[in-house]
């Protein structure tokens, strides 16, 4: 299987898990919280049959990487992100990401630039920051993210359950747009995730992007469900086309946070027709 390192913690290398399938112009596929690059199913074969290479990778602490116990903020998800890029010498490429992975894509154009990139599209965006302060009216209260991080220390398990009810909204798309085996199937990577790196995650999602997004140039898609629980719509995407210059909108109706696999159709479509 291929891995790359991306750093050192005592006697050990950490290594990321990749995969790079297909031909034609690449695609980098990050994924969200607390999934794995699997969780792409619904696009990496479209993908391909489109005429795209597709790159995914699993973030440190989740899926088959390593699990180390640091390393858990923007900086170094977009470093780990920068050494992908520069292994495989990616050109002209497209970073598409999801959920937490849009914080990669953002990071990454920060602070690396867009020499290597053409395009790119985040989907349930965590921009542009998500925290509620004085200056930040539209954001959450910081008693909803201490209140998160107080249930994966009682009970991880037991967390990833409520979690993905509300990643689905499976009491509204329950039996006609997901399946209680694909929840399952998520709550089964979720739990294999590293305990460290899902409480430490927690704290990134607070991160703010406010001066990042504002640097990216190159064409950007934003797609969203306008019943997202998980990054409600009006805190996020509904306020970055004013902050990325040349972005475009799609909100898909009565989409969950996890339009990726709800909504693949619509998501697919808009995202083929953005790359084309």
């Amino acid at each position: 299987m291929p891995y790359f390192k991306v750093g050192e913690e005592n006697s050990a290398d950490i290594e990321l898990y990749y995969e790079d399938s297909g031909t034609g112009q690449p695609v980098v596929l990050i994924h969200g919280f607390p999934l794995n690059g699997q969780s792409w199913e619904k696009q990496t074969s479209v993908l391909i049959e489109n005429g795209f290479r597709v790159i995914t990778y699993d973030r440190r602490g989740f899926g088959k990487s390593d699990k180390p116990s640091k390393g858990y903020d923007y900086d170094t998800f977009a470093a780990d992100l920068n050494e992908l890029m520069t292994k495989l010498d990616l050109q002209d490429a497209v970073l598409v990401g999801f959920s937490m992975g849009t914080g990669e894509v953002t990071r990454y154009l920060s602070k690396y630039g867009s020499a290597r990139v053409a395009k790119a599209a985040l989907l349930g965006a965590l921009q542009p920051f998500l925290l509620k302060t004085d200056d930040n009216p539209e954001g959450v209260p910081q008693e909803v993210f201490d209140g998160i991080k107080e249930n994966i220390i009682k009970d991880r398990p037991s967390f990833f359950t409520g979690f993905f009810d509300n990643f689905f909204n499976t009491d509204k798309l329950g039996g006609t747009h997901i399946t209680d085996e694909a929840v399952k199937m998520s709550w089964n990577v979720a739990v294999q995730s590293s305990a460290i790196a899902t409480l430490a995650c927690v704290d990134t999602w607070l991160t703010d992007f406010r001066a990042d997004v504002k640097k990216i140039d190159v064409p950007t898609l934003l797609v969203h469900g306008d019943a997202d629980r998980i990054l409600p719509f009006e805190s996020t995407a509904e306020r970055l086309p004013d902050l990325i210059a040349d972005s475009k909108l799609v909100v898909i109706k009565d989409g969950p946070h996890a339009i990726g696999w709800t909504h693949s159709e619509e998501v697919n479509s808009a995202l083929l027709e953005f790359l084309k």
